[in-house]
């Protein structure tokens, strides 16, 4: 769970500090600095309510019963999932724009006012703060009752992309962002996989879905559950080494479907026919 949990905190983490970076670099290279305030206290509130929500989860539900719990549980990975799948396909074409896209939104907020200019970067960020509240809730659950390494891993992804954030913005650093959203999208793809067949197997303990005793395989015997290759695995890709058809479905079909789209390149627009470099000649008309 520390792996992949330090992967999706840099990637999530990475993603609000570049959201960040962007804003204030516009605001100072515009020497409008009088608005950094309103940006800082846009971003002050989507992290407040992101800890909220993650709290809320975590904790609000230790006094439901099990199967609620691992219904909660389940329909929150399979959350989870969704978010994850669309963040990788959307900085997979926004990474190029994103730049653009914020500082035209901030310099039509600045005419606007203060709360335009902390609308924006609530908005920035708190997307990135919900999906992270929820992955934290989601990846929390998989590791089970008293394990702190998914809050170690959250620790850790999330304080380097702060780091990256700061060493970008001092120009200390320069990061090829197509070439690792490509890199961790992939990573992520797989372990994105792991957290929807977790998710559905805990629905299938909520027998909200069938199947529970339907196992594809079980190599427990092979592998040990205890062994240091099966907690990575476990860790990383929430491998269990009893895992139900429904699970192993879904594990390959998103894998193979997802992988394959994400991976394909993307299609350049059609280039305009060039413009005729002579005009063509008029039909003679008889008098």
């Amino acid at each position: 769970m520390l792996a992949s949990n330090a992967l999706i905190g840099l990637r999530e983490g990475l993603e609000a500090a570049l959201v960040v970076v962007i804003l204030v670099a516009f605001l100072v290279k515009t020497d409008r600095r009088w608005a950094l305030r309103h940006v800082w206290t846009g971003v002050g509130v989507a992290v407040a309510l992101s800890v909220a929500l993650g709290a809320l989860l975590t904790y609000g539900t230790k006094q439901l019963t099990f199967e609620a719990q691992e219904l909660i549980g389940g329909t929150a990975s399979i959350i989870a999932v969704v978010f994850v799948t669309f963040m990788v396909f959307w900085m997979k074409s926004a990474s190029r724009t994103i730049s653009g896209e914020l500082k035209g939104k901030l310099d039509r907020a600045l005419d606007m006012g203060p709360l335009a200019i902390a609308l924006v970067a609530f908005l920035g960020i708190g997307r990135e703060g919900l999906e992270t509240a929820i992955f934290f809730y989601a990846t929390t659950q998989a590791a089970g009752q008293g394990n702190s390494q998914p809050l170690i891993g959250w620790v850790i992804g999330i304080g380097g992309a702060a780091v990256l954030g700061w060493l970008i913005y001092r120009g200390a650093v320069k990061i090829n962002l197509s070439t690792f959203f490509r890199w961790t999208g992939i990573l992520l793809v797989l372990v994105a996989a792991g957290i929807l067949a977790y998710g559905l197997h805990d629905l299938q303990e909520a027998q909200f879905l069938p199947g529970l005793s339907t196992v594809a395989f079980d190599v427990s015997n092979t592998v040990d559950p205890g062994s240091w290759y099966a907690s990575l695995a476990k860790g990383i890709f929430n491998f269990t080494p009893e895992t139900t058809v429904l699970q192993a479905v879904a594990w390959v079909l998103y894998v193979g479907i997802v992988l394959t789209l994400f991976l394909r390149p993307a299609r350049t627009p059609a280039q305009p026919p060039a413009a005729a470099t002579s005009s063509p000649s008029r039909p003679s008309v008889a008098a």
